[in-house]
């Protein structure tokens, strides 16, 4: 690229939300996040973050939500007048894995454990609070060995409305203290700190298997929310998937000039 920082424009597509990032070099320069419910917005978003990465930029784009997934493929495409690189599909995520042999990984997962043994490399944890939440461990070696996966915040609020008679609709949030004094208190306890202690329990689970207690990242939607004051959390980086979009494709071009050396 003669000299030149590229420019890449990460797009990841949650079950609930779409993150957009311009990237020149390693330097994250813009984040936009949108609901994917609202369809205009989310292409108003994207029609905004193409014109600000620019035409000779880079688009990337993982998704663990295929239907919106290729409505904004399609969009940027065309607002770009160039091809989008898939995850996986065209760049491959650089992380070893040692899964069961038929195991399907969501790209979110894989991307946050490459993004985040990518600056720590040291074994650690990374928790990925949003639609769900997932707990997964990645070796001192960089090899994301799977985790756990559990509903995350909202989940569960949504759960406890449509399974039961008369528990109201909630949105999920931090409640003012542990013991509710009323029922929506109540519900929003049991949500937020089940999930803080269901990451709690199982970090020591993982630290046991592993011989030691590795660090600990969050991330997601919900991330800040649920860690931002827990000490036993050591960082909260809530463009962890956008990082490991923009890793993937560092790592493949890299990869091409070496092969055309």
């Amino acid at each position: 690229m003669n000299g030149q920082v590229e420019t890449v424009l990460a797009v990841s597509v949650g079950n609930t939300r779409t993150r957009l990032g311009c990237f020149a070099g390693r330097d994250l320069e813009e984040v936009v996040m949108v609901e994917n419910r609202d369809v205009p917005s989310l292409m108003a978003a994207v029609d905004d973050a193409v014109g600000k990465a620019g035409h000779a930029a880079t688009a990337v784009l993982s998704s663990v939500n295929p239907p919106i997934a290729d409505q904004v493929a399609a969009r940027v495409a065309e607002k770009l007048g160039s091809a989008v690189h898939r995850v996986e599909r065209d760049v491959p995520i650089p992380i070893g894995r040692q899964l069961d042999p038929e195991a399907i990984v969501g790209e979110d997962r894989l991307l946050n454990a490459a993004a985040a043994f990518d600056v720590l490399k040291q074994a650690c944890v990374v928790v990925d609070a949003g639609t769900a939440i997932t707990v997964d461990f990645v070796d001192g070696a960089g090899t994301f060995h799977g985790g756990a996966i559990a509903p995350g915040g909202q989940m569960m609020m949504n759960a406890l409305h449509d399974c039961t008679a008369q528990l109201p609709e909630l949105e999920f949030g931090k409640p003012n203290e542990a013991i509710g004094h009323s029922t929506a208190d109540a519900m929003r306890s049991g949500a937020y700190f089940g999930l803080r202690g269901l990451v709690h329990e199982l970090v020591e689970q993982f630290a046991e298997a592993a011989g030691g207690f590795p660090l600990v990242v969050a991330t997601g939607g919900d991330g800040a929310l649920l860690f931002k004051d827990d000490e036993r959390i050591d960082r909260v980086v809530p463009e962890l998937t956008l990082m490991g979009i923009a890793l993937t494709w560092r790592t493949a071009v890299e990869q091409l000039r070496e092969d055309e050396a």
